[in-house]
């Protein structure tokens, strides 16, 4: 469908003070901009942005929580597949080989390639993952313990995430670097400590695409009990995923998988050092483990925003939006909303009821891999909890220069050294 851009700003009754809500030095700095957020809510939910870059089109802010929803749930007419789900202008070429993942489809196409991908995350799938990922978490904690001071990020947040897919797509260990490299590049993409650009990051998508394709080869000529083998064998109506779909699958998994669970494990570790109250709460009752994983997601809200395009013509809090308009729903924003979230600033283990959206707002692109991030969540504090308990804040933490991931890069920590398990 052919869309026409909406070329004037549409028209405001008043100004927002001081907002920028879109640079990723802010979140460097100071990660989420919650003070403009806040206002946002309270004063222009659905509000009009300039794009700090000449000639790109501004968008849509979409900032409360009962609106990020409504977008997440109407593919039609706020389509992911038009201009991709990405916030940045991707080119025709990008289009063409980003298009058919399964982030970047609508339904119908989404719904049928999500059913076949669906196949190999049932819950004995994922459940069997458990006892591996708790051995992994030991032996994280293995290397760890001796030392007394390590950075969290590089010794926890990143390995455990990158480690279960490594064994969830039956790949091999060895290649665990390369696929931690590949997924940085792709999501670091405005942080020039990871990539020099557009084309280093096109780069890494055509490696990593091409290992996907080796990885297919290898199961169709020695099959296994695996993720891979399932999504490459046909369903009872005979439909199978394609080489570039699974290609593609395989970079979103690693994206997704590694990059939302490592910022999760590593924003809720630094905000138990930030209220100590609470990581003393959860040691006293560890029955709080799996309400406190929740309320880790809702407080750092791994993925900070997604986008959509409108086909059409429509309506949204009151501001009308034109066909080809850019919609951006704010996920960090609405996980602070004071209409639906008592105290929403107040980080509380125990909080229950917890409608969060930090992992998207429900509809036909609803995280697929929630079960297999919670479990990780809930595993790697269990065994801090157990192991570590004593872990504390040793320096100044380092966030990612990101508008899209609400990263860290590096979270000194020191801890009593211990010898290892069974040590």
């Amino acid at each position: 469908m052919a869309l026409a851009t909406s070329i004037a700003q549409p028209a405001r009754s008043f100004r927002a003070p001081e907002i920028d809500i879109i640079d990723p030095g802010v979140y460097e700095r100071g990660g989420v901009p919650h003070r403009q957020f806040q206002w946002l809510r309270d004063n222009d939910p659905v509000h009009w942005h300039q794009d700090p870059n000449d000639g790109v089109p501004g968008f849509w802010a979409v900032t409360r929580h009962e609106d990020v929803v409504s977008v997440s749930r109407r593919a039609d007419p706020y389509s992911s597949h038009a201009r991709t789900a990405m916030f940045e202008e991707f080119s025709s070429d990008d289009i063409d080989m980003y298009g058919q993942m399964m982030l970047f489809r609508d339904p119908p196409d989404h719904t049928k390639l999500r059913s076949l991908v669906n196949k190999g995350f049932t819950p004995r799938m994922i459940g069997r993952l458990e006892e591996h990922i708790r051995r992994i978490c030991n032996e994280l904690i293995d290397e760890a313990a001796p030392l007394g001071e390590c950075d969290f990020v590089e010794r926890f947040a990143a390995p455990l995430p990158l480690y279960t897919i490594c064994e969830l797509l039956g790949a091999p260990l060895e290649d665990r670097e390369r696929i931690f490299h590949w997924s940085n590049k792709l999501v670091a993409f405005n942080d020039p400590e990871f990539i020099g650009g557009r084309e280093e990051s096109t780069l890494c998508a055509a490696e990593f695409a091409e290992w996907g394709g080796q990885l297919a080869a290898a199961r169709a000529s020695t099959p296994r009990d695996d993720i891979v083998t399932k999504l490459l064998t046909p369903d009872a109506d005979g439909s199978t995923i394609t080489l570039e779909e699974f290609q593609l699958f395989v970079i979103m998994l690693s994206i997704a998988g590694n990059e939302t669970t490592r910022t999760a494990t590593a924003g809720g570790m630094l905000a138990f050092f930030e209220r100590p109250d609470q990581w003393a709460r959860l040691r006293a009752d560890r029955a709080l483990v799996p309400t406190a994983v929740e309320e880790i997601v809702r407080w750092v809200s791994p993925i900070n925003q997604f986008r959509r395009t409108a086909l059409v013509d429509t309506e949204l809090g009151g501001k009308q939006i034109k066909a080809g308009d850019k919609v951006v729903l704010f996920y960090g924003s609405a996980n602070r909303d004071e209409r639906v979230f008592d105290n929403p600033f107040a980080f509380d283990v125990g909080r229950d009821p917890n409608p969060h959206i930090g992992f998207g707002g429900g509809g036909p692109h609803y995280c697929l891999g929630t079960h297999l991030a919670r479990m990780n969540l809930r595993i790697i504090f269990e065994t801090i909890l157990e192991r570590m308990p004593d872990i504390r804040l040793a320096g100044e933490p380092r966030r990612l220069r990101s508008n899209f991931v609400n990263g860290y890069k590096e979270i000194p920590v020191s801890f009593t050294p211990s010898a290892p398990l069974g040590g």
